[in-house]
């Protein structure tokens, strides 16, 4: 990939961030969760949105704990 491929920002079930490159088919499991951007723009919105790195599961049956 070159400095010019636009990516965009997936997210799974898990509340699990990673890119893609935008003009590809999404892989199953994850969807778009609206950004895209250069590689550095799309891992800023990563870096400000992922702040817990921890799967949505454990997070979840630690609160209930």
């Amino acid at each position: 990939m070159d400095e010019n491929t636009t990516f965009q920002v997936l997210v799974n079930d898990e509340e699990q961030y990673s890119l893609w490159p935008a003009d590809k088919e999404v892989p199953a499991g994850g969807r778009p969760d609206g950004t895209t951007g250069t590689r550095q723009e799309c891992m800023d919105h990563v870096d400000e949105v992922w702040t817990d790195m921890r799967p949505r599961s454990l997070r979840e049956r630690m609160a209930a704990q």
